[in-house]
């Protein structure tokens, strides 16, 4: 489609690249944003900037947090005891969402992967291993999606965490 303006085109080209996003709904989050007062679409990027450059990953779990220790891992009342490992970090808050599990969370950051070129060394899986074995946990919940790639991933860590016992 011919846009009216290139400043519109490139606008609509970026924001099309959102997951979800077609060309269609870019433009009229484009035109929206420019029929709003000019700080709408400043407070907009300005959010956009902060989080890409001040967002920090948990060094324990590996969620995404505003400190270095996450709120749940720096939570005292959290049971120490049971880890529960998730791919990512949308699945640690559909988790908290149900305000059922009260334990600490190991997010891997993907899944094995050959196909996509995603081994064990890509995921945050030495420092759930060092977790497993330094600190006092009981339980080990693998909350992964039924897929090939999630069950090679939970067979993986089964068959390590063994041989460590």
């Amino acid at each position: 489609m011919n846009y009216p303006s290139r400043l519109l085109d490139d606008a609509i080209n970026e924001i099309s690249k959102l997951p979800g996003i077609g060309k269609k709904t870019a433009l009229r989050l484009a035109l929206f944003l420019l029929k709003q007062e000019e700080d709408v679409s400043q407070n907009l990027s300005n959010a956009i900037l902060k989080l890409r450059s001040e967002i920090k990953y948990c060094s324990c779990c590996h969620s995404i947090s505003d400190d270095v220790i996450c709120n749940i891992c720096g939570n005292n009342s959290r049971d120490k005891g049971t880890i529960c490992v998730v791919e990512n970090t949308t699945d640690v808050m559909a988790i908290e969402n149900t305000a059922q599990y009260f334990g600490l969370y190991h997010v891997l950051g993907g899944v094995i992967s050959p196909i996509e070129g995603i081994s064990p060394a890509d995921l945050n899986l030495s420092s759930l291993f060092e977790r497993a074995q330094n600190e006092e946990v009981k339980e080990i919940i693998l909350a992964l999606n039924s897929t090939m790639e999630a069950d090679t991933t939970a067979f993986y860590i089964m068959k390590k965490l063994k041989e460590r016992n």
